[in-house]
């Protein structure tokens, strides 16, 4: 069997027992971060009305970069709906399929709210931590 830190991997994959990740270390943490932020996201694009589901999708994308797959967005609106922050309703469509629409509850909507200010809070609080990063990365870029 061949350990974390064994003879097989190079100085620069061995690392102490409980440290964190290097490598990949960073991708990983941005999709749990994304994750984290994606019921916020889907709160904000209904926030100025009703969408079906690949009109979420594409908002996501355009107005956060966000690319969400079908397979995450699906149980995320149905976890809301169950929990009475969404609504959806079936509307026939002149193309073809019947296609299922989502907007806010009156809850849904203050929880946006709520989660919003949240937000804000916490990404001022992280930009005043993180200003000394970026004079290092502007004094590095002369």
């Amino acid at each position: 069997m061949t350990g974390g830190n064994g003879p097989g991997r190079s100085a620069s994959q061995r690392r102490e027992p409980g440290a964190p990740e290097i490598n990949g270390g960073a991708e990983k943490w941005e999709v749990q971060l994304r994750k984290g932020c994606l019921e916020l996201a889907i709160l904000a694009s209904l926030w100025s009305g009703r969408l079906y589901g690949l009109e979420i999708l594409r908002r996501l994308e355009t107005d956060s970069d966000l690319i969400v797959s079908e397979g995450t967005a699906y149980p995320l609106l149905s976890r809301l709906k169950s929990i009475g922050l969404v609504d959806s309703e079936w509307v026939e469509s002149d193309g073809g399929h019947p296609r299922k629409y989502y907007r806010l509850t009156a809850a849904g909507k203050q929880r946006a709210l709520e989660m919003a200010a949240v937000w804000r809070e916490f990404s001022s609080s992280m930009s005043k931590l993180l200003t000394p990063l970026a004079r290092e990365k502007a004094g590095k870029e002369k």
